[in-house]
């Protein structure tokens, strides 16, 4: 199995720490962002990555290389202009193959990743989701004995984290793209399944989530 790092936002809430360094290359307890995620899918033998880059990519590529070091073989996805998360993942298909791939949003933290399943023929996607945190309080989707829909009741979060078959982005013709829209088109169809992921999970999105973050990882 492949997967793919969400890595070409502007990351604009965390300026200016985003001024000189992208989104991904933020250091938590010393360690860029970025480095959790590879770390974590080495662990579950995950040996090709693809990242998507944008603002100032070349940073990014200069401090992760090829992967080596991590038993990973990295594989960069250039994008002149980002082109949000569902244009992102389908402009880096050729290098993701035409089997079912992991995503993970590049801004989050998580402990660990969770099982990863087989996708059945029904199914688009496998989504993970989580309680939801202050920031989003409302949630984004619902979920029924695994089944993923925009119902307006007991929504949690989108963890940003998803297996996806390829097709799925085919749909879309569009160059850019979000990726929630894309999905909650599918729930209608019954093709988006998931669960609720109960690790530790963390959208670092501004500097005082990134703060708190880091005073966990310290305390621990």
């Amino acid at each position: 199995m492949k997967a793919m790092i969400l890595a070409a936002g502007r990351g604009e809430r965390l300026r200016p720490l985003t001024d000189s360094i992208p989104k991904p290359l933020v250091k938590i307890n010393k360690k860029p962002l970025i480095q959790y995620h590879i770390e974590n899918l080495a662990r579950i033998g995950v040996q090709d990555i693809v990242i998507n880059i944008a603002w100032l990519g070349d940073k990014i590529i200069q401090t992760l290389g090829s992967g080596e070091q991590w038993g990973v073989r990295l594989h960069y996805s250039h994008e002149d202009t980002a082109l949000e998360t569902g244009g992102g993942i389908k402009y880096a298909l050729p290098l993701l193959g035409d089997d079912p791939f992991l995503v993970i949003n590049g801004d989050i933290f998580i402990d660990k990743l969770p099982c990863i399943p087989v996708l059945e023929k029904n199914q688009l996607a496998y989504i993970w989701l989580v309680d939801n945190p202050e920031h989003n309080v409302k949630g984004d989707f619902c979920l029924f004995h695994n089944m993923v829909s925009g119902a307006e009741n007991n929504k949690l979060t989108f963890a940003g984290i998803g297996l996806y078959c390829p097709s799925l982005f085919l749909q879309c013709e569009r160059v850019r793209f979000p990726l929630g829209p894309l999905l909650k088109a599918n729930m209608e169809q019954g093709a988006i399944f998931g669960e609720h992921m109960k690790t530790y999970w963390c959208d670092v999105g501004t500097i005082e989530r990134l703060n708190r973050l880091e005073k966990k990882l310290i305390d621990k």
